[in-house]
């Protein structure tokens, strides 16, 4: 078990250094398909890799919330990321019929307006 979950670490570091230097999109929907796994340390490296790409992680991000995958993972890395631009897709999700969902939805657009509020939130500009 331990060996294994090295093995998807290793994965997990590879794929971001990969989409970091290349941009290449299925590097960063490796971290994406992370936030559906079993372990949680798997899946919370995977968002913070997510979240420290910024940006650039958006558009996959919001892929995967159009297709309903890997909720609330993927609400709470949106979230986290603080670009206010994705409340208005996240509000419907804050009735959503599974309450996790709908709790991740509603702290997701809440640290969204906190962020926003407090004035520059260090996300990557520029991803």
């Amino acid at each position: 078990m331990l060996v294994t979950n090295l093995a998807k670490v290793a994965q997990l570091f590879v794929s971001k250094a990969v989409w970091n230097v290349t941009g290449l999109d299925v590097a960063g929907r490796t971290l994406i398909h992370a936030l559906d796994s079993e372990d949680e340390n798997i899946r919370t490296i995977a968002g913070i890799f997510l979240v420290q790409t910024g940006q650039r992680a958006e558009p996959l991000l919001e892929e995967a919330l159009h297709k309903g995958q890997y909720l609330p993972m993927v609400i709470n890395v949106l979230g986290s990321i603080g670009d206010p631009r994705i409340v208005s897709e996240l509000r419907p999700f804050t009735e959503d019929s599974d309450p996790e969902i709908a709790r991740a939805a509603q702290d997701a657009i809440q640290a969204i307006d906190f962020a926003s509020q407090s004035g520059p939130s260090g996300r990557d500009q520029d991803a």
